[in-house]
């Protein structure tokens, strides 16, 4: 079986291809892709069977790309770390997925499955790209539980969260104080991971929509469109540096 693999993270791309090389012999790699655009030229150039395939992706998700992808002839293995809208989505369409970092045992589990089935799984994918149509709108709004009641909120006006110990504040561009939010930064993390934002400090979760300048330092600090400074911690600097240079 012909395999690509499509992650924008060197080190999942070549950590999948050592567990693939090693305990998989039955597929072989025909590409190794750093990103959407370059996955949808090698699927057109290679025509593969099986595509190890990243959720979150910057420019293009995984998603997206497969909505961009005129031929899709072929078995799809998501990789990705844990994000229950995506696992949601993923489930939905009876396709399979692997968590990030990627388990041997689970690999190869994947990997007998894929080629025990009908490789032509474009109904699947279909499946799929309906269920996020249905579900992820231009204008999407997300329930998130504040302190009077369930708010709903329009994704695209977040600017940044901050966390207040066990609970969060959401700052909205339509809003001019910041709504208290009954879950912690790491849970609305979990939300918004894949929708443009960034954890860029232990207190702080920004849009990226929203930034309007970097400041280096040690760890930097961000200007916000509305006039906020935001720090960066030292240890996710690199993360957020690699970033937005693909934004």
């Amino acid at each position: 079986m012909q395999a690509i693999i499509i992650d924008d993270e060197q080190h999942c791309r070549d950590v999948l291809q050592i567990l693939l090389t090693r305990h998989c012999p039955e597929i072989t790699i025909s590409a190794i892709c750093n990103g959407a655009e370059e996955g949808l030229q090698a699927i057109e150039r290679h025509h593969p069977q099986l595509v190890f395939l990243d959720v979150e992706m910057p420019g293009m998700n995984g998603f997206e790309m497969l909505e961009n992808c005129p031929r899709r002839s072929f078995a799809v293995i998501f990789t990705t770390a844990y994000d229950r809208y995506a696992i949601k989505a993923i489930r939905h369409s009876a396709l399979d997925f692997l968590l990030k970092p990627v388990d041997k045992e689970e690999l190869v589990q994947a990997a007998h499955k894929a080629l025990s089935q009908n490789t032509n799984t474009a109904s699947k994918v279909d499946a799929l790209l309906q269920f996020l149509q249905q579900h992820i709108q231009p204008n999407e709004r997300i329930a998130l539980p504040a302190v009077d009641g369930l708010r709903m909120m329009p994704v695209k006006d977040i600017l940044y969260c901050e966390s207040e110990g066990g609970y969060t504040r959401v700052f909205l561009q339509s809003l001019g104080k910041p709504v208290l939010i009954c879950r912690t930064l790491k849970e609305v993390e979990e939300v918004l991971r894949d929708k443009g934002f960034f954890r860029v400090h232990n207190s702080f979760l920004i849009n990226l929509a929203f930034m309007y300048k970097y400041i280096k330092g040690d760890g930097g600090e961000i200007i916000m469109t509305d006039g906020k400074n935001i720090p960066v911690s030292r240890n996710r600097k690199q993360d957020f540096l690699m970033r937005i240079e693909k934004l």
